[in-house]
């Protein structure tokens, strides 16, 4: 995978109806987009799923959606407007803007991939006689590279704990890392810069109340914990789930819709009883790696990193890492919150914000067990596993999206060989009775290869065609979109091959 790729999707999505830069016309503020009519259903498919896996299949968690807007004092008792900050760097040349952390993982990825290329060049040479353990242990140039990147780490580690500014710009100063624009190393200082939006609130410039937008969902479900452990009648352990949109002002936003200033966050806090927050933080990181694994995305594409810079609310934190065009990023966060955010709101609030526990026969503040996964980098996500340039057998070439059936914008379309003789007659009607199942289309314009390869960069996972056979037999074929292989059956096992193989209550309950 490259930055190549990640052009590929952009312009695909952008030539599909997926994906549009906003307001494009006006030339647009970057860092900010839209979903056409596929990516809006590829959403809508992939939020679903999100629901259905945590709400509907856990009978102790629930739904809510707050509102974007709230008191100020929520961000104060959060901890956001103190600590919500990111190291930022200027490059005095270029005049560009970036993270001093994020300056420093690029390097540190850069040097993996030299490692990398070390043991592939080994791994051609010695072939089936290659033992790797051995080789990373022992190749000077490896391991050299090893321990570079092992104390580089370390030392960014330890600046990001420490709230070390000086320390991240010496390294970035001794590493010598060059601006991407303008390829110097004239950097200014660090400084710590407030990610979050405000806003006002009032018709009068003497009664306005300050406002921010929420930088994330999650502190809209701890003001309402009670509320809603109450009114739905709920005991611990129990979660809470949430989806909406969230706020953040990033400096550096780019790589298409992985990092945006609005969002939208899928996260669910699962509050339960103190001392047993270590079994439920690792249930929730198996339970979240299986959600991502039943869809198949791709052998080595997932894996766990723990954090090394803990949040000011955590007492564990580790992330789901998606394999992304450019690079391992974090996918989906997993952290064990504590009682923080409960305890500094009933601080800041002067409200109760307590449990009574009738087995304890006690009162406490709960525990949280976070899952927090972004809507739109799982959105990448499918669309970098699913995304495929295809050489076929008779030389010519198609470009697939192989998205899991439940996921497909569009399930299938239904095509008539040639729109005459009766056959858009059957292939309107096998039409109009499946789209009561699922969102299809119907197209007779142009050859049935020219559509078969629309419907393959849609990445609609089957389709049916009616024939000349068809008005004799009643029989269709129906062509797979990954192996492009045609199988005949009759048109009335239509209805019930599309309910079968496109559900998302099956995808969840499987």
């Amino acid at each position: 995978m490259s930055e190549d790729l990640l052009k590929k999707i952009t312009a695909h999505c952008k030539e599909y109806g997926f994906v549009f830069p906003t307001t494009e016309i006006y030339d647009g503020p970057g860092a900010l987009y839209d979903y056409g009519p596929y990516g809006c259903e590829l959403k809508n498919n992939i939020r679903q799923y999100w629901w259905e896996s945590i709400v509907h299949a856990h009978e102790n968690i629930v739904g809510v959606d707050t509102a974007i807007l709230m008191h100020p004092t929520t961000w104060k008792a959060s901890g956001h407007v103190d600590a919500f900050n990111d190291p930022l760097i200027d490059n005095k040349d270029s005049k560009k803007r970036y993270r001093a952390d994020a300056l420093i993982e690029e390097h540190l990825a850069r040097l993996d991939e030299k490692i990398e290329k070390e043991v592939e060049k080994a791994r051609k040479r010695f072939g089936e006689q290659f033992n790797e353990e051995l080789f990373r242990s022992t190749n000077p140039r490896v391991a050299e590279l090893s321990r570079r990147r092992q104390a580089l780490h370390q030392r960014l580690t330890e600046a990001l704990r420490n709230n070390d500014l000086e320390t991240l710009r010496a390294i970035i100063t001794e590493e010598e890392i060059v601006c991407p624009v303008s390829g110097t190393k004239n950097w200014t200082e660090v400084r710590q810069f407030n990610l979050m939006f405000s806003t006002q609130l009032g018709s009068h410039s003497d009664d306005t109340l300050t406002l921010y937008l929420r930088p994330e969902t999650a502190q809209g479900i701890f003001v309402n914990f009670l509320n809603v452990q109450k009114s739905a009648r709920l005991k611990v352990p129990f979660g809470i789930a949430q989806v909406g949109k969230a706020f953040r002002n990033e400096i550096v936003a780019r790589q298409f819709i992985f990092r945006m200033r609005e969002f939208e966050q899928m996260e669910m806090q699962f509050f339960v009883r103190p001392g047993t927050e270590d079994h439920w933080y690792e249930f929730w990181k198996s339970e979240r790696m299986r959600w991502h694994e039943k869809l198949n995305l791709g052998p080595g594409l997932h894996r766990f990193r723990d954090h090394d810079k803990l949040a000011h609310y955590a007492r564990a934190a580790c992330d789901i890492e998606f394999r992304f065009p450019m690079g391992f990023k974090e996918l989906e966060g997993i952290h064990s919150r504590t009682d923080y955010d409960l305890r500094n709101h009933q601080e800041h609030s002067g409200r109760k914000l307590t449990y009574y526990d009738p087995d304890l026969n006690e009162s406490y503040i709960p525990y949280v067990i976070e899952t927090s996964i972004g809507l739109d980098r799982m959105f990448l996500a499918v669309l970098t596993a699913a995304y495929l340039e295809e050489k076929l057998p008779d030389g010519s070439e198609r470009t697939v999206l192989r998205f899991h059936p439940a996921l497909a914008p569009v399930k299938f379309a239904v095509l008539p060989l040639v729109p005459k003789d009766g056959m858009e007659v059957m292939a309107r009607k096998l039409f109009e009775d499946l789209r009561k199942l699922a969102p299809g289309q119907y197209d007779e314009k142009d050859s049935i290869g020219r559509r078969y390869r629309r419907q393959d960069a849609l990445g609609t996972p089957f389709a049916f065609t009616v024939d000349g056979q068809s008005l004799v037999d009643g029989t269709i074929t129906v062509r797979f979109r990954d192996s492009m292989e045609q199988e005949r059956i009759p048109a009335s096992q239509a209805p019930r091959f599309i309910e079968e193989q496109v559900s998302i209550r099956r995808l969840v309950w499987s």
